[in-house]
């Protein structure tokens, strides 16, 4: 089947024209042949690029709060239902999605993954479990409750977002719940990111599809606080970094930057089974006599009412 990683800017820290933009983007991908497409980390509406370089501050005024105010004012409140338009897309085009969003809940925004299958449903919504350095200044932390995988009508999905695919413990807990399609939206557009890819492939014996934001400087709207700060670093933001890798590790498609677009590859789900002839890692590879991992899938709140 045909797989779509999603190497397209959003419209930025604009939710409503995002939305748009990712129904377009749906529809296109499927007119393509595509059964599934991936969007990049946080893409509705926008990544966070500017915890890396504005100052922090706790006061009200300044770029660093008014960017925060735009992006709560532009974040995705699941309880709403505002991904209406993208699971209508889903449905329409009989394709599943994967889609990074900047989801508020309460008062905390989160680094979210939302799975969306072929008939619109949400399957999942899996919260980043670790903000990486100043992204804990904005997000907030996921719990174990999201880490899962689930059936979908192109086979089981799984997600990891960024560098939690660095994370040993949290590969295994979606490796031991037998993962066909390893989904990593991230941020990451190094060389080191797509080793990563292709190692996963080959441990979890897995498909894996990772696709980071592409967006250009001329991408930024106008009136965006820290404009000229961020279009300092030149005409990217950021590149963009998509590649889509076999069972195994056999790369498929990429590394892809800085070209705007769709990425295809077409994979099979039947090399899974011969990549894990060969290494199991929860299976006829595993040890557990030796070792033994334990997940805690509760949903960890601050406060419970008896």
């Amino acid at each position: 089947m045909k797989v779509t990683a999603v190497n397209e800017p959003p419209v930025y820290h604009d939710l409503l024209a995002s939305l748009e933009r990712g129904v377009e983007i749906i529809a296109r991908a499927a007119s393509e042949g595509s059964s599934l497409v991936v969007f990049s980390e946080a893409w509705l509406p926008g990544y966070v690029d500017f915890v890396w370089l504005l100052t922090p501050t706790n006061s009200r005024e300044g770029d660093y709060a008014a960017m925060y105010r735009r992006l709560w004012d532009n974040a995705v409140d699941l309880d709403t239902d505002v991904l209406a338009p993208i699971r209508e897309a889903a449905r329409e085009n009989g394709i599943v999605v994967v889609l990074g969003i900047q989801e508020k809940s309460g008062g905390t925004l989160y680094n979210s993954g939302v799975i969306i299958d072929a008939d619109g449903a949400i399957l999942n919504v899996h919260r980043k479990l670790m903000p990486t350095n100043p992204e804990r200044l904005v997000w907030g932390y996921g719990d174990g409750s999201t880490l899962k995988v689930v059936e979908t009508a192109v086979g089981r999905i799984g997600m990891l977002l960024c560098w939690e695919s660095f994370m040993p413990f949290a590969r295994m807990a979606l490796f031991a719940q037998n993962i066909e399609i390893y989904c990593a939206p991230t941020a990451a557009t190094d060389d080191v990111w797509q080793s990563t890819m292709q190692h996963i492939a080959r441990e979890g014996g897995c498909a894996v599809i990772g696709v980071a934001p592409c967006v250009r400087s001329d991408d930024l709207p106008e009136d965006l606080p820290g404009r000229d700060t961020l279009t300092a670093l030149g005409d990217w933001i950021s590149p963009g970094n998509v590649s889509i890798v076999a069972p195994g590790g056999r790369v498929l498609a990429g590394p892809s930057r800085k070209e705007i677009g769709l990425v295809h590859a077409d994979i099979d789900l039947a090399d899974v089974a011969q990549a894990r002839r060969l290494f199991d890692v929860v299976g006829h590879y595993a040890r557990p006599d030796v070792f033994t991992l334990t997940v805690n899938q509760t949903r960890n709140v601050p406060v419970k009412f008896d």
